[in-house]
């Protein structure tokens, strides 16, 4: 077993939580504390009721590490679901720990320089703030192809650029409002989770290709490498908790 305020203070210093500025409602860091001792780290996606009750069939004193936390708003009630996922986490002796932005900014552990990597891109640069852009050598066709590998889903195509993409900028989640500005960035190819409908019109004005691989699909990457990198330091095994969302 690990103490769990060691690997909470090494993740906040690793991830720069304290330095990297979020949404004003999210809180990043350990958001549920357990009794103090870890068995093991496991990952997810998100804290929702289905994927905090997988998390505890596995086992009682687990750090479950999460992309998309509890807290998003705010002050809330305790009531309800919300109150439900807490009893839930205490009788299994369970703690909590959230990170977006820091997560999707790390530039050895982030969802995006991951994902980046795994399409090939090569010469990366951070790209509209915590993104990543980089040179791409084949076609778009090959290009969906190592997305589609990579995610293990079909992603939704906008082939509005050239068909041999060369510089390719990579934002995961929701970030498909962001289409103009990566225009002005100077990529022919944007590659994200989701975006809202006017996107794809406006990427079609561009005359660039934008690639949505789902929000959930392309998230996936940092919290398996978060928990399998703090596993490894503080010797303890690790799982990921997978519970799609086909967004």
């Amino acid at each position: 077993m690990a103490k769990l305020d060691a690997i909470v203070a090494y993740a906040n210093r690793y991830l720069r939580v304290a330095e990297v500025e979020d949404y004003p409602g999210a809180h990043n860091g350990l958001q549920v504390e357990n009794s103090g001792s870890v068995k093991r780290v496991l990952a997810s996606v998100d804290a929702g009721l289905p994927v905090i009750k997988k998390a505890v069939a596995l086992g009682s004193g687990s750090l479950l590490v999460v992309h998309h936390g509890l807290f998003w708003s705010g002050v809330q009630s305790v009531t309800g679901i919300f109150r439900e996922k807490l009893e839930i986490m205490r009788k299994a002796d369970m703690a909590l720990y959230s990170v977006h932005l820091p997560l999707d900014a790390h530039a050895v552990l982030g969802n995006n320089v991951l994902l980046a990597k795994a399409l090939g891109l090569r010469g990366l640069k951070p790209f509209l703030g915590f993104g990543r852009a980089g040179t791409f050598a084949g076609s778009r066709t090959e290009l969906v192809r190592r997305l589609m590998k990579t995610t293990g889903r079909v992603p939704e195509v906008c082939a509005a650029g050239p068909a041999r993409p060369r510089r390719v900028g990579v934002i995961t989640g929701g970030a498909g409002d962001m289409v103009e500005k990566a225009a002005a960035a100077g990529v022919d190819t944007f590659v994200t989770g989701e975006g809202p409908q006017w996107s794809w019109v406006r990427a079609e004005e561009l005359g660039i290709n934008v690639i949505y691989g789902g929000h959930y699909a392309t998230e996936t990457l940092g919290v398996q490498a978060l928990a399998a990198h703090l596993a490894k330091k503080f010797r303890l095994p690790s799982k990921f908790v997978d519970h799609p969302v086909p967004l």
